[in-house]
């Protein structure tokens, strides 16, 4: 049988075209350009192939079984590529952590297709490297060059390296000497009862109207009742749903278990078992705790950090979808958010008809998980039809669910001595209005009324998420240590916030170096 001629004259084109479109897409994900600039880059390499004659005959001094040394680096940057277009910024932190908790209960199922096309065109691209590197004896010898730079420019690489290096590191107790253990000083007279909202992605930079329209309205109209903190910002270790809880509730980052502990890739039993956090410290005062989401309780840990922190009551997916009149009204990632807020209403109802027993109820919406969304019917007849890719939509969706419910359970007197917050889980992830979004400064939603507070009040203090916990203790009348827990300072208090004080890119500086902390958190992991 004849060997194909390395040569390939008809296919020569065909191959340097693919090479170009795949340093296009490369070009434009690692700088967040639009992808039409793909079109532009191919010109440019079409035209440097032609006038340095890129695999030409003429250049045939390769050997016809050379294998390239980039083959590897190559592969690595597709799985970069993949994971910077699917969700934008790569946090290395959620993919050990989501390696260790357990992702089995996905509900992306719109990254399969895409998965499978990014291996069908990475493939492509390596056999048409291998022949180019066969073909022209020039990139076979600068082909170790380009090695070094695949690597060492990788940024999924680079966010590895960071997670050793903090076991090296020359001081990695900066956060851990600056941590206090989440504490309670004194109680009110009549305990409050708790309800928490965190609106999947829905974070605050979608009030601005140039950019995003009216889709925030409904919220902001919430946010009249009570107080509004604008400056909430997004810190390492904080950016997906499990991590954003614990920072709210825990006052820390979900720093996931150290790189070299036995046992960190198998399924976790344990979250963050070396510390209390807010469901610790209200169970400790006879809270009945409940947590409902539409998606299963088993993804990355939510139902494990849940149970592992006093909640009497930890509800996903499987245990809500049964009671769903339409069995097959779901969503990839479970139930849409129209259901899970009326059985939600059902569960705040229950809990209200003991007076005698603080309650505190924790909800999770999925309307707007990029990075399209997945609205409600109830959206749907209002707002008319969807077109399956706008997460403006989607926002105005769960804005509109939340808004609803919470005057629903107003209107029935089931807010009476309850504090209301509502938050986002953390800033979105890469959806379809990501060039808007990261057009200017970003920031988290969070709003408290109920309780006492004083409504139409607007906070604007540079925080986190780790600040929302004596925020939130100090909103239920507790006295807190020095108006302090975990990492963060109440935003009600004078008490500076960390990233006041340090600023936001320190901070961040400072938790890619930190183990001490690190191993506060899973102390006695078993």
């Amino acid at each position: 049988m004849k060997r194909m001629s390395i040569r390939l004259p008809h296919l020569r084109w065909w191959a340097l075209g693919h090479l170009g479109l795949c340093v296009g897409f490369a070009v434009t994900t690692v700088f967040s350009l639009r992808h039409i600039w793909t079109v532009p880059i191919l010109a440019l390499w079409l035209l440097l192939a032609w006038s340095l004659r890129w695999g030409d005959a003429t250049q045939r001094r390769a050997r016809r079984r050379a294998w390239p040394w980039s083959l590897l680096p190559l592969a690595l940057w597709w799985l970069y590529l993949f994971l910077a277009d699917s969700y934008g910024k790569i946090d290395m932190g959620a993919v050990i952590f989501h390696l260790q908790a357990g992702i089995e209960d996905h509900g992306g199922t719109q990254r399969i297709l895409a998965a499978i096309l990014y291996t069908l065109a990475a493939l492509a691209m390596l056999a048409a490297f291998t022949w180019l590197v066969r073909a022209d004896h020039r990139w076979r010898l600068h082909e170790r060059v380009l090695v070094l730079f695949l690597l060492a420019f990788n940024p999924l690489l680079f966010g590895i390296t960071q997670q050793g290096a903090a076991i090296v590191t020359e001081d990695g107790a900066w956060l851990d000497r600056r941590y206090v253990p989440p504490g309670i000083e004194a109680v009110p007279a009549v305990l409050p009862n708790l309800i928490v909202i965190y609106m999947e992605s829905t974070e605050g930079t979608y009030t601005d109207e140039a950019r995003f329209g009216n889709v925030y309205d409904d919220l902001e109209a919430l946010g009249e009742r009570g107080v509004v903190f604008h400056g909430v910002r997004q810190i390492e270790n904080t950016g997906w749903t499990t991590a954003g809880m614990i920072a709210s509730q825990c006052g820390t980052p979900l720093m996931p278990v150290g790189i070299f502990e036995d046992g960190q890739f198998e399924p976790l039993e344990y979250v963050l078992p070396g510390v209390e956090c807010l469901g610790d410290l209200l169970d400790k005062r006879g809270y009945r705790q409940v947590y409902m989401g539409g998606a299963s309780i088993d993804f990355a840990g939510k139902g494990i950090f849940y149970k592992n922190h006093g909640f009497d009551a930890v509800l996903g997916r499987e245990q809500l979808s049964p009671r769903l009149d339409d069995p097959s009204y779901l969503n990839d990632w479970g139930l849409y958010d129209d259901s899970l807020l009326a059985m939600a209403h059902e569960r705040i109802r229950r809990l209200a008809s003991d007076p005698a027993t603080p309650y505190v109820f924790v909800g999770l919406t999925l309307s707007a998980h990029p990075p399209y969304g997945y609205p409600a019917r109830d959206c749907r007849a209002r707002q008319g039809e969807f077109d399956g890719v706008s997460i403006l939509y989607s926002v105005e969706c769960t804005a509109w669910l939340v808004r609803r419910f919470i005057e629903g359970l107003d209107a029935e007197g089931l807010l009476d001595n309850t504090l209301v917050v509502i938050s986002s889980d953390h800033l979105s992830m890469k959806n379809s209005a990501w060039q808007r979004l990261i057009a200017g400064p970003r920031e988290n939603t969070l709003m408290m009324f109920g309780n006492g507070l004083t409504p139409g009040r607007v906070i604007r203090r540079e925080a986190s998420m780790v600040d929302v916990l004596p925020t939130v203790l100090e909103a239920l009348g507790f006295t807190v240590p020095a108006h302090r827990a975990g990492l963060g300072a109440s935003l009600l208090s004078p008490a500076q916030t960390l990233i006041e004080r340090h600023g936001l890119e320190y901070i961040n500086a400072r938790l890619r170096e930190e183990s001490a902390l690190q191993a506060r958190l899973w102390d006695n992991l078993e």
